[in-house]
């Protein structure tokens, strides 16, 4: 086998066995047996063009006539776009067949309708054979995963998506039904569904299994719909008719969503909404017919079919260009899926539907299994596969815990934590900032939070600041309220002015009073501070301040330390040799995308890496590139500039880079891995020719579907979870490459979801053992929380720092769901983003 490439990529070196051994149940269900013989492959076409799930529906429909004589009783597998699977060759001639197929009428076009039924052409033509051997090879490590390969587990994937794709609502991998549904606010509603895919593991194939959830329009007669968008008790309650605001609100909800209309008897059709109109049913007019007379739609449906208008103050709905429909005799359709972003109240109520204990979670996941159907499934039977019906139980090891380490002066100044949290009692910082020059906006009302209520909130807060290890020399800092809705900009110039002239030295800290949660005032404090001003902010909420707990303070003045480039914990030398015995940089990466469907807004590509041998402190860099691009456009000058960074604050020149990249999905590895390496490379050798340290470059997941359940009571934590330290390397990982699932944090509610590590590239010849033991370590560090984090921290960072820098766009009008600015193309957008200034990408200004 030397002399064949399995992987571009870094082959396992061997297996984990540091820590504490234990089993755990997977949500993975073995693959027993799968198709030996090749598998035939189909194109199909069918015109004209509609979505998979009519294009299922046509198949279905074939596939009832038996294929008007071609099938034979074979049993072919469709994915609902272009390809069929079959067990068998079709009996076709020259391999191709041209077929009609008239769409039976459901209920939604009844058969008095005056349309004609629809009738589709479905061709089918031969593409080739699915070699199943190229799939065996792969999982027993004697073959690399070829294009051949791929489509093999695509076989697969389809196989077992057949069955339930003809019978549920199907979104992506994962199928819906309405049972057991829950209302979320404003006439949205969460339907339960199952995820499922087939995946390559060590020597087998596995079908990951797991619950997933998402939102659902309600279905129902359209005037209850419209009171719960508005949030209204009754549909009388709008006899006042609507508001132009409302009406907007309204319209942007209904847009494009289906309905169907009752006034008609039998004759229900169906239609997209198109808009609504601005004026009420009784005060809507248009021309009947060719005569020039003008009637209201009020009283047009009271004359034509004898029904008086419950609600004639709403306004129509408007579908098909230019047909008023009156609300009450439109229903909406059911099985449509909320495709906008969910606003606070509807998250809450997803967060609450979605988060269950680990061992519900269990049980759900087997239910779904039969929902899924995979014993008694002809198609399945007749491929020849069958799925295990019990969860694997897997080796995994608990990796044992670090040493976190504060000030030394102190009494727990070293200790080791215990179950992945601890606290800041009897401790004080590693390096302690020395806060001199600094002021106080608050952007509340005087009346609510009054001038003395501040100052014991300052004093409050400078007693936690010099207890837990900073220096503060200036402990009455000037404090101003400012309008929320006045000039940002001015207010924090003038509170920089302030902060300077009381103390004679160049501002350090704005801490700024917020009256809410809300995100534009956030987002502008923001941009100005890191963009404008150059200064760090310190944002804190208004309801605080009545009342400032110790540990709130605490938590703040974490934040404030980093901010002013000292340093809150460390782990001890010994235990991360990698990083503490030859000069090491550690980078994260990320990038991040606009809302769906935002098509003019970039994505941006955030950038930190570790300044010190601690591992502690981290720099950043930040680019704005074209929307949806993955791969980071400008990586080759980021990391040129941190990498001066760690010079100038280390005076050395790193041997050894160790780089976490997260938020790549598998199809990219590739493109990441000639792309991104090469331009890590390329950043060395523009410094120095001879310049070459060693790189790892590391993909960290979390949006993935594999779950832990622990099996032995002693390993769970008081959430049901499994303990942090948790790592599983075998059975459920790639067939030979390096990979590893690590679960680093302790449960907080719902069930932990562990992170993913796959390795791309490695210089440093690292052993799983170290490699692993040395990424938990480091989730240990995350420098503003007192436990351990569920993904390494300079990836975390990174995530953090790409979040902060879409507020760094101008022009932008945040709303509770997202910023909105249709005014500017792709090009004024990349525009309109300030760079942060020097001095704030030195420090950790986005904590």
């Amino acid at each position: 086998m030397s002399g064949l490439q399995l992987t571009e990529f870094v082959k396992r070196p061997d297996v984990g066995n540091t820590g504490r051994a234990t089993r755990v149940r997977a949500n993975f269900f073995e693959v027993q047996s799968f198709p030996q013989n090749n598998i035939h492959h189909y194109d199909v076409t069918i015109t004209p063009d509609v979505p998979p799930v009519i294009n299922r529906k046509i198949w279905k429909t074939f596939e009832d006539q038996d294929g008007q004589g071609s099938l034979k009783g074979i049993k072919p597998v469709y994915d609902g776009r272009k390809n069929i699977f079959s067990p068998k060759a079709l009996p076709l001639e020259d391999n191709a067949g041209m077929f009609e197929i008239t769409l039976p009428e459901d209920d939604a076009r009844a058969s008095s309708s005056k349309r004609p039924p629809r009738i589709f052409k479905l061709k089918i033509k031969k593409t080739g054979e699915v070699v199943m051997e190229e799939l065996r090879r792969f999982l027993s490590g004697q073959g690399a995963c070829t294009s051949g390969c791929l489509t093999a587990i695509m076989v697969l994937d389809v196989l077992i998506r057949h069955l339930p794709s003809m019978t549920y609502a199907t979104v992506g991998r994962s199928f819906f039904t309405p049972q057991d549904a829950k209302p979320l606010a404003n006439g949205a509603e969460v339907w339960q569904g199952f995820y499922q895919s087939a995946r390559p593991a060590v020597g087998r194939m596995m079908v990951n299994v797991d619950v997933s959830a998402t939102a659902f329009y309600e279905s129902g007669p359209l005037p209850q719909m419209v009171v719960k968008i508005l949030n209204w008790r009754t549909v009388d309650e709008l006899r006042r008719g609507i508001s132009d605001r409302d009406r907007v609100k309204l319209e942007k909800v209904l847009r494009s969503l289906k309905i169907k209309v009752v006034h008609r008897g039998e004759n229900n059709r169906r239609y997209k909404i198109s808009k609504l109109t601005s004026t009420p049913a009784d005060q809507t007019f248009f021309k009947v017919g060719d005569s020039e007379e003008k009637q209201d739609v009020a009283s047009y449906f009271n004359k034509t079919y004898g029904k008086k208008l419950s609600f004639p103050f709403l306004p129509c709905v408007v579908v098909q260009n230019s047909t008023f429909l009156p609300m009450e005799v439109c229903e909406v359709v059911p099985g449509q899926r909320h495709m906008k972003k969910l606003n606070e109240k509807q998250t809450a109520e997803m967060i609450k539907f979605t988060c269950q204990k680990p061992n519900m979670r269990a049980n759900k996941i087997s239910q779904g299994l039969n929902l899924l159907n995979y014993k008694d499934n002809d198609y399945m039977q007749q491929f020849g596969m069958s799925v295990k019906q019990d969860m694997a139980v897997v080796n995994a090891r608990i990796l044992p815990t670090p040493t976190v380490s504060y000030n030394p002066s102190t009494r727990d100044g070293a200790f080791v934590p215990q179950g992945g949290a601890w606290n800041l009692r009897g401790k004080r910082v590693a390096q302690g900032a020395t806060l001199g020059s600094w002021s106080v906006v608050c952007f509340t009302n005087e009346r609510i939070v009054p001038m003395q209520d501040i100052q014991r909130f300052v004093r409050e807060m400078c007693t936690t600041f010099m207890d837990t290890g900073m220096n503060v020399v200036n402990k009455t800092p000037p404090i101003t309220h400012a309008d929320p809705q006045g000039n940002i900009d001015r207010t924090l110039k003038e509170a920089w002015l302030k902060a300077g002239n009381a103390a004679k030295a160049a501002p350090q800290l704005i801490v700024c009073i917020l009256p809410n949660t809300g995100v534009p005032l956030y987002a502008e404090i923001k941009r100005i501070s890191d963009t404008v001003i150059g200064v760090a902010t310190q944002c804190v909420q208004s309801k605080h301040i009545h009342d400032a707990k110790k540990q709130y303070c605490a938590n703040v003045c974490l934040k404030v330390n980093l901010k002013l480039g000292g340093m809150n914990s460390f782990i001890v030398p010994q235990q991360i040799p990698f990083i503490s015995s030859r000069p090491t940089i550690l980078f994260g990466a990320d990038v991040t995308h606009p809302a769906p469907g935002d098509m003019n807004r970039p994505s941006i590509a955030a950038l930190c890496a570790s300044m010190d041998a601690r591992a502690s402190r981290y720099a950043s860099s930040i680019r704005v590139q074209a929307n949806r691009t993955e791969i980071i456009a400008d990586l080759a000058n980021m990391v040129k500039e941190l990498l001066k960074t760690f010079y100038q604050s280390s005076g050395q020149k790193p041997e050894r880079i160790l780089f976490y990249r997260d938020g790549v999905s598998e199809g990219q590895f590739k493109q990441v891995y000639d792309n991104e390496i090469a331009a890590v490379r390329a950043a060395c050798t523009s410094l120095d020719a001879d310049y070459k340290p060693t790189i790892t470059f590391v993909v960290v997941q979390k949006r993935h579907h594999a779950r832990f359940f622990p099996i032995d009571q002693n390993d769970t934590d008081r959430t049901g979870n499994c303990l942090p330290g948790t790592v599983v390397d075998t059975n459920i990982v790639h067939p030979f490459e390096f990979d590893f699932y690590l679960q680093s944090h302790a449960g907080l509610q719902g069930t932990s979801r562990p992170t993913h590590y796959h390795v791309l590239y490695d210089d440093n010849k690292f052993t799983a053992d170290q490699l692993q033991d040395l990424t938990y370590r480091l989730c240990y560090l995350y420098g503003r929380a007192t436990r351990a984090v569920s993904i390494v921290p300079p990836a975390y960072y990174a995530d953090l720092l790409a979040t902060r820098a879409r507020f760094h766009s101008r022009g932008e009008h945040w709303s509770d769901t997202d910023a909105t600015s249709e005014s500017m193309d792709g090009e004024g957008h990349m525009a309109s983003f300030g760079v942060v200034k020097p001095e704030l990408q030195k420090v950790m200004f986005f904590m």
